[in-house]
């Protein structure tokens, strides 16, 4: 039979789940949005920059089990959407980027978009692949999107060339795509090995990221087992519940809060499961981790490099800890330890920092604390919460509880601004049911803001505050610590209801502490007009987060005693001194 490779390219995407593609049309790429406006199962999705296009495919991989996917043109479409294309590859989020080529058949230079994009993403993809025959077309889809999915998950690039979207070609068949998701065998010696490390031990710990994000369920199993606290990545904030009385918090070393702190602090064994020791995950490498760590993840590269392990477990975290779960039973004979000691010191911890945001009401500004407090009482276990990259992350991260897997999603190790606006919108797409609010920096707001339209375009109601104070805050906060100084960190003065107002958002502006919840009570109201909101908070960024306090410690403890000295007394002299 002869079909275009338009028409191969669009079966091979319904065969994988493909709901949703994202992108811009042009000329490289026209038969393809073509054939999928003949389909029933897949919808294109125009969006304002394929940057845009990226960040709402993260958006659709996060919270989804259908695959996010870029439709673009090649070169400058896949220059734009490169941030979010880096953010899934770092991040270990499977992505497909679906991109047109230039015409490989007329022997012709300096075509439109002519560019070796294999050498452009060959270091922010996992696979590049440039199709050469209509035959091969279905077969790499498939063998793209195993690669996607398999091992560390991550972006797969495929580059359709122009004239094999238009013409027909032969092909004997059209496949149907049969699951071949390779997972590696496990090391069952060394998961009965673990087991009887973190039996023996006195203060076992428990560390989990974004890759445990399935196995929430024995997570909590070995927590109880053991007695052991919980603390989990920004990444992989939402991998154990907050309403767990063992769940300690985001990180366990200076740049976590005091109740995680405590719980790990005489920390003797740990269990590491879907997370890499990355420098946001431990606070600039400030985290003292335990000599007896058994380390467990699908991508055996991540090992050693940053902390050394006694046991390392090369598996998918489900079946690994499935097989963990069942040989500490052994031990035990599924008889939990006592934890009430620690529960209630973890709890009475949580509530005395959590009460030092909330001290005494403003009138000037937005309190975080505050803040918080009321979304909890808005929102609920289903509500997808999506952040970008700045100060207002780790606010979220420590004062913000989620008990959903999946439910809590960040730009990390790639920490790229502009994330949240579009990443919110590929996450209604595939949560239609579910509320979906995107907490934002005015910085990256200023990104990818004009988004909101695709949002109102498509009828997606979705809240975004956005955290204003006129500044790129963490950085500035950064700054103004050690340097009392705020160089190229001072935003223009932005309208943000203008913006609201040219991409049909609603908008609503918080003054104060005392409007927070009425403000809340109508922005909750206004989305169920199936638009988006903006809501305006003016943000007080006063009191510096754990986060923020720990990175610096813990950088500025590494110094050599000549240079911290001389950063302290510049700082002393700028700050006594300096207007």
């Amino acid at each position: 039979m002869k079909k275009t490779g338009a028409e191969l390219a669009v079966y091979a995407l319904e065969q994988i789940g493909v709901k949703y593609t994202f992108g811009i049309p042009g000329v490289h790429n026209i038969e393809l949005y073509d054939e999928l406006n003949n389909s029933d199962k897949i919808e294109p999705i125009l969006v304002t920059h394929e940057g845009g296009a990226s960040f709402m495919a993260l958006g659709v991989s996060c919270t989804s089990k259908s695959i996010g996917t870029l439709m673009i043109v090649p070169a400058a479409g896949t220059t734009n959407a490169m941030s979010g294309i880096g953010e899934a590859f770092l991040d270990g989020i499977p992505m497909l980027i679906i991109s047109g080529g230039t015409r490989q058949d007329t022997g012709k230079h300096y075509q439109l978009h002519q560019l070796d994009q294999g050498n452009l993403v060959k270091e922010i993809t996992k696979k590049f692949f440039r199709i050469t025959s209509h035959e091969k077309l279905i077969s790499t889809i498939y063998k793209a999107y195993d690669i996607a999915i398999s091992g560390e998950p991550g972006p797969v690039f495929i580059e359709i060339p122009t004239e094999i979207q238009m013409f027909k070609g032969e092909v004997k068949e059209m496949v149907a795509y049969l699951k071949n998701k390779h997972t590696p065998k496990i090391d069952k010696n060394k998961i009965k090995a673990a087991a009887e490390m973190l039996f023996q031990a006195k203060n076992p710990g428990i560390y989990v990221g974004w890759g445990a994000a399935e196995a929430t369920k024995y997570i909590e199993k070995i927590s109880k087992l053991l007695g052991a606290p919980v603390a989990t990545t920004l990444q992989g904030k939402a991998s154990f519940p907050s309403s767990n009385p063992l769940h300690t918090g985001f990180g366990f070393g200076p740049n976590s809060i005091p109740a995680s702190q405590k719980a790990f602090k005489n920390c003797d064994a740990m269990l590491a499961v879907g997370v890499r020791f990355s420098e946001i995950g431990t606070g600039s490498f400030g985290a003292i981790v335990p000599e007896n760590l058994i380390h467990i993840d699908i991508n055996k590269d991540v090992f050693d490099k940053n902390y050394p392990s006694k046991i390392s477990v090369e598996a998918d975290a489900q079946e690994a800890l499935n097989i963990l779960v069942e040989e500490l039973e052994k031990l035990n004979s599924n008889k939990p330890k006592d934890v009430s000691v620690l529960a209630k010191m973890i709890k009475k911890e949580k509530e005395k920092y959590y009460t030092e945001w909330k001290q005494k009401p403003l009138k000037d500004k937005v309190s975080p604390g505050f803040f918080f407090d009321s979304l909890t009482k808005f929102t609920d276990d289903e509500t997808r919460f999506i952040v970008d990259d700045g100060k207002h992350t780790y606010l979220a991260a420590e004062l913000l509880p989620v008990n959903r897997s999946r439910h809590f999603v960040s730009p990390t190790d790639f920490n790229c601004m502009g994330f949240c606006v579009p990443a919110a919108i590929g996450t209604k797409f595939m949560n239609p049911n579910s509320k979906v609010i995107g907490i934002v920096g005015d910085g990256g707001f200023l990104m990818t803001g004009m988004e909101a339209l695709t949002a109102s375009t498509y009828k997606k109601g979705i809240i975004y505050f956005v955290f204003h104070d006129g500044e790129l805050g963490q950085i500035s906060q950064f700054q103004k610590i050690p340097l009392k100084r705020k160089v190229a960190t001072i935003i223009g003065n932005i309208n943000i209801k203008g913006i609201a107002d040219a991409t049909g958002a609603a908008y609503f502006y918080m003054t104060n502490d005392a409007e927070i919840e009425q403000v809340m009570k109508k922005a909750f109201k206004e989305v169920g007009n199936d638009i988006p909101v903006i809501v305006d908070v003016n943000i007080d960024y006063s009191k510096k987060t754990m986060m923020t306090k720990g990175v610096i410690k813990t950088n500025l403890s590494r110094f050599s005693l000549k240079e911290k000295v001389r950063f302290i007394s510049r700082a002393a002299k700028r700050h006594l001194f300096e207007k």
